[in-house]
């Protein structure tokens, strides 16, 4: 709204033993949205200080704690820091740590807290590790499903949609998808209509926002070549086909199911704004090759913005002044986007 605040938006580090506080600290360095929104890292301000001080190529910054509640605009040479309540711990860097996933879930749930209570309007997430998170006693895939039960919902209550900028203007291309973490075997027995269909309702929502427009949508087939009129399998006309009628029932741009082979070559060139993808590697393997470090992983389906990097944690090339931080910057920048259009889940 004209005459509103900049919205607050919350960055967290992930696992701390990984590249996140260099991309975290990176990006406050160099992103042109603290002339759009006030940014937090929610971070123990001891592990961020040993962090800066002992990677190779961290900007000089100043590292002020501040509480949720402060009103001052952000700036690119002091990291205004919220503490979290997890106590500091000896964080070995490049190795997997109950001690590292403990500090990134913290954070994670800090920032929740304070987006659920009013006092900011998105979160960014660094990369977590699975391994050290279920050190720390946390049994969740990742921070999809972690904020999701925060929510009080299911895991499969989120979706997951990764955003592609375009690198030479407006625009990009969005992927959903409609199961999340799990096995391809798992993954095709819980495919369903209507959860094909949710997925492109939340898609179709999102990238209105971000693009100031009605999207152009396509759904991709399951089976090599849409399934061969049922010589590969029956899902396209048994589950997929409804979906898509039901989604242009409901106004919406949609074409499909269309061979996945083929179809992002299409989406890659312009000709849609958003892909539903049937399960994770047919969204993520050609979002990755097309611009793996641009991309950025935004949860669909919960009531708030959260936004992510797409990269792990790459604990083998931490330290050593490698890390990329092209991903969180676009991270920042869709939720700075969508935190303006005051779009929600």
């Amino acid at each position: 709204m004209p005459g509103s605040p900049p919205p607050v938006v919350l960055l967290t580090c992930g696992d701390p033993a990984g590249i996140g506080p260099e991309v975290a600290a990176l990006a406050w360095h160099t992103t042109a949205a603290h002339d759009r929104a006030r940014l937090r890292l929610v971070v123990d301000p001891e592990v961020l200080a040993t962090t800066l001080a002992t990677r190779r190529g961290m900007p000089t910054l100043r590292i002020t704690p501040v509480p949720a509640a402060d009103p001052r605009p952000s700036n690119a040479d002091e990291l205004l820091v919220v503490a979290t309540a997890e106590p500091a711990e000896t964080i070995v860097a490049g190795e997997a740590s109950a001690a590292g996933g403990r500090q990134a879930a913290a954070a994670v749930n800090t920032a929740f807290a304070l987006v659920r209570g009013g006092a900011a309007h998105a979160i960014v997430t660094g990369p977590l590790h699975k391994e050290a998170l279920h050190a720390a006693g946390y049994d969740v895939p990742g921070h999809t499903e972690l904020l999701a039960r925060g929510c009080g919902l299911p895991d499969d209550a989120a979706s997951m949609m990764l955003w592609l900028p375009s690198a030479n203007g407006p625009g990009g291309l969005g992927v959903v998808h409609a199961t999340l973490h799990q096995s391809l075997r798992s993954a095709v027995a819980d495919l369903s209509t209507e959860r094909i269909a949710a997925a492109g309702r939340r898609l179709a929502s999102l990238l209105a926002a971000l693009l100031s427009r009605p999207p152009r949508l396509a759904v991709a087939a399951l089976n090599p070549h849409g399934g061969e009129g049922g010589l590969f399998g029956d899902e396209e006309p048994r589950l997929i086909r409804p979906a898509v009628a039901r989604l242009a029932a409901a106004g919406l741009a949609v074409s499909g199911p269309l061979p996945a082979d083929t179809l992002f070559l299409r989406a890659s060139r312009g000709e849609f704004d958003g892909v539903v993808a049937l399960y994770h590697d047919q969204g993520h393997i050609p979002i990755k090759l097309l611009g793996m470090h641009r991309a950025v992983n935004i949860t669909l389906g919960l009531p708030l913005v959260r936004t992510s990097v797409a990269h792990g944690t790459a604990f083998d090339i931490v330290g050593q002044g490698r890390a990329d931080p092209t991903s969180m910057l676009s991270a920042i920048d869709a939720a700075v986007r969508l935190a303006a259009a005051d779009w929600c889940g």
